[in-house]
């Protein structure tokens, strides 16, 4: 019958656990109460409750517009639709400031849980157990909304796999895979525990500045309504708002890696944290994202990363304890956790931790599942992008699943009223000729490294791995 869904929850939860390449589901979610959740059912639910946005310009320069260098004002999802719609209630409202012609708006990143923390009826319009997540629901998922051009930095995250289900509208995803992270330029300023981001505005790439994007593989898709993404660990994605008007949902499914990524962001916070403090705050350089309420102490995040290490050891022993005790490869993944950042959640305890797989049986059982995984009509392959497309074009998943069609058309809680400033970087400027050598080199003894150079340097992801498992390694003795 149409309403029998093409794969059972536990066969989804095999594919979303094994498979290792962003893909599309279809027809998984017809019966889903949240497919009704447009913005403007959600403003009646909201009923007059504020929420944050962040206003961005639609002008596209060579320079990603992180949240440092956005906008931000509270306001209901009422006055956003009239503001998208162009209505002349909006010239003395909190988006009076911003003409819809020049600017996108975002209310990106919103906790169901707490926005509609008086309705916890709601959650239930959110079955994540269809995907094999018994018992999750809105309460462990985020909303997004937002105007055309609105869009999130290329950036990874460094915790699990994430489930993003389109509402409204359509969102174009642009896809990396974690072997072009040297060929995207990573960075930690701006600074936000769990997302490393990428220097290369995707939408408009400086190849003068980054010539090695050049060697990107990008695989791009436009979701549409009805439809999930799955974006496996560790894929890259710049996500940009094609329709007036757009909603999602996503959730983020915890991973048995996410206990060595934990301690790798403890690491991390702790040296930019350190270096950028005591830099002269006079400097100009906002490095801190909105996101991050403070730079805490040395201290504080010393005892992170004291706890975090404590976690990761804690639930190595339970779950090689429980193999032990049971003999089987298991294949349950700890899901009470929804959130991306986590740096006040470390601590793990045993209980959970029995839920959690040995990492390198796991492997072996995402190899053998992943020689079976059912491609077809109602899961699609998020393929690469031919070389000859241009950066912008993108792979269409139409509503229906039946076929793939090419488009070529271009195109949190934070500080109210964040001045927009440029990150200040040493090489976004060119290096003067007197300052080079004969051979066209820049002159070593001329060169101005900044704070920043060094940082891309210490807290790149592959320092920080090594760093990590050193560390892992002389707690372990």
């Amino acid at each position: 019958g149409e309403d029998v869904k093409p794969f059972t929850p536990e066969k989804t939860k095999e594919i979303v656990m094994s498979l290792q390449q962003p893909a599309v589901f279809c027809n998984m979610v017809g019966d889903w109460p949240a497919l009704h959740w447009n913005a403007k059912y959600l403003s009646a639910v909201l009923d007059g409750k504020t929420i944050q946005f962040r206003l961005g310009l639609k002008t596209v320069d060579l320079v990603p517009q992180f949240e440092t260098r956005c906008n931000y004002v509270k306001a209901t999802l009422e006055e956003f639709l009239a503001w998208s719609c162009g209505q002349p209630s909006c010239l003395s409202g909190p988006f009076s400031c911003y003409e819809y012609s020049r600017y996108w708006a975002y209310a990106d990143y919103k906790y169901i849980a707490r926005i509609f923390e008086d309705k916890p009826e709601i959650f239930q319009d959110i079955r994540w157990s269809d995907f094999g997540f018994p018992g999750r629901s809105g309460k462990e998922s985020t909303l997004w909304i937002g105007s055309e051009g609105a869009n999130t930095p290329c950036h990874l995250d460094s915790y699990g796999c994430n489930l993003v289900l389109q509402v409204q509208g359509r969102k174009r995803w642009h896809l990396f895979p974690p072997g072009d992270t040297s060929f995207l330029y990573p960075t930690r300023i701006p600074y936000e525990e769990s997302s490393i981001f990428s220097k290369v505005n995707i939408a408009n790439p400086d190849l003068k500045r980054f010539p090695e994007f050049r060697n990107t593989t990008a695989h791009v898709v436009t979701l549409s309504p009805g439809q999930v993404l799955l974006v496996p660990r560790h894929w890259w994605h710049y996500v940009e708002s094609i329709d007036p008007i757009t909603v999602s949902i996503n959730s983020w499914i915890e991973l048995d890696a996410d206990h060595e990524a934990r301690v790798e962001e403890a690491i991390t916070r702790m040296l930019v944290c350190a270096i950028k403090s005591a830099e002269n705050p006079g400097a100009g350089d906002v490095w801190l994202n909105p996101t991050e309420v403070e730079a805490t102490s040395h201290e504080i995040n010393l005892q992170y990363l004291n706890k975090a290490v404590s976690a990761y050891f804690k639930c190595q022993k339970a779950s090689v304890s429980e193999q032990a005790c049971s003999g089987s490869t298991g294949t349950e993944q700890r899901t009470s956790a929804s959130r991306k950042r986590k740096k006040g959640e470390v601590g793990c305890e045993p209980e959970g931790c029995r839920l959690l797989t040995h990492e390198f049986g796991f492997s072996s059982f995402k190899a053998e599942k992943l020689q079976k995984i059912p491609f077809g009509p109602h899961l699609i392959k998020v393929l690469p992008q031919p070389q000859e497309t241009s950066s912008m074009g993108a792979v269409a998943v139409e509503s229906d699943s039946r076929d793939l069609l090419h488009e070529n058309e271009g195109g949190h809680f934070g500080k109210l009223h964040c001045t927009r400033k440029q990150l200040v970087m040493s090489n976004d400027c060119e290096t003067p000729a007197h300052q080079m050598d004969s051979d066209g080199s820049p002159n070593a003894s001329q060169t101005a490294l900044s704070t920043n150079d060094l940082l891309d340097c210490l807290v790149n992801p592959h320092v920080i791995n090594l760093v990590a498992r050193l560390l892992l390694e002389r707690t372990r003795v």
